[in-house]
């Protein structure tokens, strides 16, 4: 499809829907990849601009316009996600740049109009130079195209001397010049590269005149049925695989045809004139974004065509605009009768418990298509963008093969798997938008991208694999192998002999290293058995401080590598803690080792002192404080076991002193309630627990007595209550306060007393609660008081 930019209103209309006898209305749909996040204050058309395919990142070259020569005025080349993200920036202090593009591996090529070609990195980092040749430098570049072919990624040039040259693998630099146009003054109106028959050759225009300039020859080519009053070229476009063509003339006419130039696919007549700014191809089907009313852009926009489609970005959006695949238009067409759509709804009432699931699926099932319908939703959820409507599609077709026997799982888990990368590499921080289509072709390309953006992204890591999916023609893991510097091996799980891990096997070679694929390796511990085998590697093959240093930059591996010290090294945790100056770690590590490691008191004391020392260099005061106390505590414990005979050592402070009491060794326990400055309720609850369990009767009265209770004397009937002494228990309902007299009372079961005091509080909450607790055979006079009561209140 074509693509064209006129005026302020930006418009895109694709051809097929022009009037012809030959091709049908062409179903599309535009969706909402992202929300720029760039701000830029420029308009594009006043930028260089290069995006990457397959979701690339986009290059901008600001500035790059103005002749000031002023450092304030440098041009800046600038490179974003797809989601405008930025990725890195550079100020522009070398030539005048022509022309910028991306290679196969997404490094960007910069040409200079002395005919130099800089390479940067994703993150604007000079890598190499070439040149185009010496005659560049006396002529210039006018004009440069970047192309992909079998062999690579070339570049063509057009200089002032009328001449083209072109080189056809950038990494294995070979320039040819090609034949000169006879007559040919001044610059072709447009001009661009084909690729036939492993033969790269330029096609341009000047006038109503083509020339195919292959490498010995310059010839004058017609193409097939074109009309004789198209008038002049004034643009063309390749399509994305290079086996189509398209010529747009002065009088609004557009010719479609084979890049062969041997066969006409259609001609149209279009309501504009004005040579598109752009014009691009989606498969076989031409687009424009022209005057027509059809998808009405805003803003001024930019077009990446892709595999399956084409990408549209401007100041503030990104978006996607392709043909709706056949699955996808079965299932949701209005009124679809089609199996997919049949079990799409199936599902859907079965999750409302709904008996017209059964008749939809008797329904598919009465035409022997419940299988068609399983494998639409399978290819439809692939095709789709949400998440939502990926799960809705993919329950659909679980749900449908539950009633099939023999349907082969394969082409459902290798959907979930794609879909879980795809939607992973989705995310705005991530930003490459591949889809389904593109996803299995252009691996090292996006992998290195991947790789260097967010290599630990969650739940999903790079592994190596011996991959057999489609690939470009003459696939290249180099790009891939230098993208992965041994420090990224660590954070990828890659080990760099080219092992592959599985979950819940041991390491095993690869038959080759192929393709890196994206692994889901979230169940079964993959993540986690991937980094352990990664790391111990690198343990072995890197000395300590190297080791350690590459740890520091790998936060989720130093995470578990410090989860397999805590259980296999616990030295080596040591010195990762004493590495990093952690004294909060270290000081939780000396408490941990005193309990786990040593089993001499005097052992433990030293560890829980260094632990202590930690803890105040961390300026942990708390922790500190109270490290010191359990060294007091241990101490005094080590002192009763030996005097008293008996076990105290690791009783908790608390455990401790209950012991005490219960053994009648009440001055040792007020001795360590008045050390550790126990609060008095705490101190109360446990002497009187503890006095009740040993039934010294006798020693609770003598305490209770000893001055006025922080816990109030309820507790104490409570408690005497728990034991069963009704006797004691009654001793202290008598000194609680009057709020709780009526439940004391109550607990000792003096309903006569309880109901009194219920009266004397005029409380009806009270006398209810009494009343509760009455039985008519025992308590009726009780009953009886408690309703007189409650009949005079009401009165008054």
């Amino acid at each position: 499809m074509a693509l064209e930019l006129t005026g302020k209103e930006e418009r895109v209309i694709p051809l097929r829907s022009l009037t012809s006898p030959l091709v049908c209305l062409l179903c599309c749909r535009k969706f909402e990849l992202y929300s720029m996040a760039w701000n830029l204050k420029e308009d594009l058309r006043d930028c260089l601009v290069a995006a990457a395919p397959y979701g690339g990142p986009i290059a901008l070259l600001k500035n790059n316009f103005r002749k000031e020569k002023s450092p304030g005025s440098r041009p800046l080349l600038e490179i974003y996600s797809a989601s405008g993200v930025p990725l890195a920036s550079v100020l522009w202090k070398s030539g005048q740049v022509v022309q910028l593009g991306w290679t196969a591996s997404e490094d960007l090529l910069c040409i200079q109009e002395d005919g130099t070609v800089l390479i940067y990195n994703l993150f604007c980092e000079f890598k190499r130079h070439f040149s185009m040749g010496n005659e560049v430098l006396q002529n210039h570049v006018r004009e440069a195209k970047v192309f992909h072919t079998e062999y690579g990624t070339g570049v063509a040039i057009l200089t002032g001397a009328h001449r083209f040259s072109l080189t056809t693998n950038i990494d294995d630099l070979k320039l040819r010049r090609m034949p000169e146009v006879p007559g040919l003054q001044k610059l072709p109106s447009c001009w661009a590269v084909l690729s036939q028959d492993r033969v790269t050759i330029i096609l341009l225009a000047i006038g109503q005149d083509l020339y195919l300039l292959d490498n010995t020859s310059c010839s004058v080519v017609t193409p097939p049925g074109i009309s004789p009053h198209a008038g002049a070229y004034v643009q063309m476009a390749v399509s994305f695989n290079y086996c189509y063509l398209a010529l747009f003339t002065d009088t609004g006419s557009i010719w479609m045809g084979t890049s062969s130039l041997k066969e006409k696919l259609g001609e149209f007549s279009c309501d504009f004139r004005t040579p598109p700014r752009q014009m691009v191809w989606h498969v076989a089907e031409l687009w424009t974004l022209s005057g027509e009313r059809r998808f009405i852009l805003d803003e001024d926009s930019y077009l990446v065509p892709e595999l399956d489609g084409v990408r549209i970005f401007s100041r503030t959006t990104h978006e996607f605009l392709h043909e709706i695949p056949e699955a996808s238009e079965e299932i949701f067409k209005i009124a679809s009768m089609a199996p997919g759509a049949l079990l799409l709804e199936a599902q859907r009432e079965y999750e409302k418990q709904s008996q017209k699931a059964d008749e939809y699926l008797r329904e598919i099932k009465d035409q022997n298509l419940l299988a068609e319908a399983v494998r639409q939703c399978i290819e439809a959820a692939g095709y789709e963008h949400e998440p939502e409507t990926q799960k809705s599609l993919l329950r659909a077709a679980s749900f449908g093969k539950c009633f099939l026997d023999k349907f082969p799982p394969e082409s459902f888990v290798r959907t979930c798997r794609d879909l879980r990368v795809l939607n992973a590499i989705w995310d705005y921080q991530i930003g490459i938008p591949l889809t389904f289509a593109q996803y299995p072709l252009p691996a090292e390309g996006w992998c290195c991208r991947w790789i260097r953006l967010d290599p630990l992204r969650e739940g999903v890591v790079c592994v190596a694999s011996a991959g057999t999916r489609a690939q470009r023609p003459h696939p290249s893991v180099t790009p891939l192998k230098s993208a992965v510097t041994p420090q990224m091996s660590l954070a990828l799980g890659i080990r760099t002999p080219g092992f592959h891990v599985s979950p819940g096997k041991s390491p095993v070679p690869c038959m080759r290293v192929g393709e890196l694929r994206l692994a889901e390796t979230l169940g079964g511990g993959g993540v986690a058995l991937l980094f352990y085998t990664v790391v111990l590697h690198l343990k072995n093959e890197l000395n300590r401080g190297t080791f350690f240093m590459t740890l520091q930059k790998q936060p989720v591996a130093l995470s578990l590598y410090r989860q397999f010290c805590k259980h296999q090294e616990l030295e080596t945790l040591k010195d990762l803690y004493n590495q990093d100056d952690d004294h909060q770690e270290l000081g939780n590590f000396h408490v941990h080792s005193s309990y786990s490691s040593e089993k001499r008191i005097e052992g433990r004391v030293a560890a829980l002192q260094n632990a202590v020392d930690e803890y105040y260099k961390a300026k942990n005061e708390f922790a500190a404080k109270a490290t010191e106390d359990q060294i007091k505590l241990l101490r005094m414990q080590r002192r009763l076991q030996d005097e008293l005979d008996k076990p105290y050592v690791d009783y908790s402070l608390h455990d401790t002193v209950y012991g005490l009491i219960l053994d009648g060794n009440h001055k040792r326990a007020e001795q360590l309630y008045r050390d550790f400055r126990i609060p008095d309720k705490r101190f109360w609850w446990l002497k009187i627990g503890a006095l009740a369990e040993r039934e010294d009767w006798e020693e609770m009265e003598k305490f209770s007595k000893s001055k006025k209770s922080p816990i109030g004397y309820l507790p104490f009937v409570e408690i005497c209550m728990k034991h069963h002494n009704r006797h004691e228990a009654k001793k202290y309902a008598a000194r609680v306060t009057p709020e709780q007299r009526v439940k004391a009372h109550i607990l000792v079961r003096e309903l006569d007393q309880a109901a009194d005091a219920a009266i004397e509080h005029k409380n009806e909450n009270e006398m209810n609660l009494v009343l509760s607790k009455c039985t008519a055979a025992t308590d009726s006079s009780v009953v009886e008081k408690i309703n007189r009561a409650k009949a005079q209140i009401l009165k008054k």
